[in-house]
């Protein structure tokens, strides 16, 4: 079994490639660490790489990449995904400051790609815009939810943090609450990427600045239950659901089986468990209409 250690990048397609650079840079505050034609790669500004851009004739997630232990053999990784029935391949695709990747795709058709070796493309620079500290998750609407947590669990050791009914599922690889989520719908397709910031006050002046720059907020703030975090959203040019979030639970150890307590939990100890729809925030106002446009 796969055991990822953290998400590194997501790479997204985009028709207006100029656009989508401009949000990542100026508003997100992200750093441009190499550009070419038809794609860019942006980074935080601590240097680690956490977008990728590449153009195209729509806009979809089609990749994420996860690092594994150093000491990792691809070679026996990818014998473990052939067990499972999942075809891999070495690739040296230039990624920068990444080195050789073992990729393979998942049930739901979005290529996953592994890295033990990186580097960072600058440090501490100094950003306009957010400066979120890193990607903390990966929405997707999945039409078979089952399948898709079941290739998550069996093939890459994610484990389940919550359910929402049975139709949303909240997975960690870490100790983060969760790396990954999956929303029951008819097609695949992003349902939001997240990225966190560092406390309340980060997220409170990323909220000023939408403010400045008029982009509406169209969930929160609001603490939610699942993973506990105080988020807000909004969409990005090409419309995908962008979270902005910090205070995420934590589960530190697997054997106590537990999150890291905090105030705010209502159940003592707050372990994994299903939420009932419908009643799946501490406080805050409801989603608008806009968050649930598809």
């Amino acid at each position: 079994m796969i055991r990822p250690r953290r998400i590194g990048h997501a790479t997204f397609e985009t028709p207006d490639l100029d656009q989508a650079v401009a949000y990542y840079d100026k508003f997100m505050g992200f750093i441009v660490a190499e550009r070419e034609k038809d794609r860019v790669y942006l980074a935080t500004k601590i240097g680690q790489l956490v977008i990728q851009l590449n153009k195209s004739d729509r806009a979809h997630c089609i990749k994420l990449s996860f690092e594994v232990a150093p000491n990792c053999d691809f070679g026996e990784l990818a014998r473990e995904l052939a067990k499972d029935g999942v075809r891999s391949e070495l690739r040296n695709d230039s990624i920068p400051g990444v080195g050789q990747v073992l990729s393979f795709d998942d049930d739901k058709g979005t290529t996953i790609e592994l890295f033990k070796e990186w580097s960072y493309l600058g440090k501490h620079e100094q950003v306009a815009g957010i400066g979120p500290l890193k990607l903390g998750h990966v929405a997707f609407f999945t039409p078979d939810i089952q399948r898709t947590v079941g290739f998550y669990e069996k093939v890459l050791g994610f484990r389940v943090s919550d359910w929402i009914g049975d139709f949303f599922c909240f997975m960690r690889c870490n100790p983060d609450h969760h790396t990954v989520n999956f929303f029951t719908g008819p097609d695949v397709k992003l349902h939001h990427i997240a990225f966190e910031l560092k406390d309340f006050i980060h997220l409170q002046n990323s909220c000023e600045l939408m403010g400045q720059k008029k982009v509406p907020i169209i969930w929160g703030p609001l603490r939610h239950g699942p993973g506990h975090n105080v988020a807000t959203y909004h969409r990005n040019p090409d419309e995908q659901v962008v979270e902005f979030f910090c205070e995420l639970d934590q589960m530190k150890d697997e054997e106590l089986g537990y999150f890291e307590p905090r105030p705010w939990h209502h159940d003592t100890p707050q372990r994994p468990k299903r939420w009932t729809p419908g009643q799946t925030s501490v406080w805050g106002p409801p989603p608008t209409p806009e968050f649930h446009r598809t």
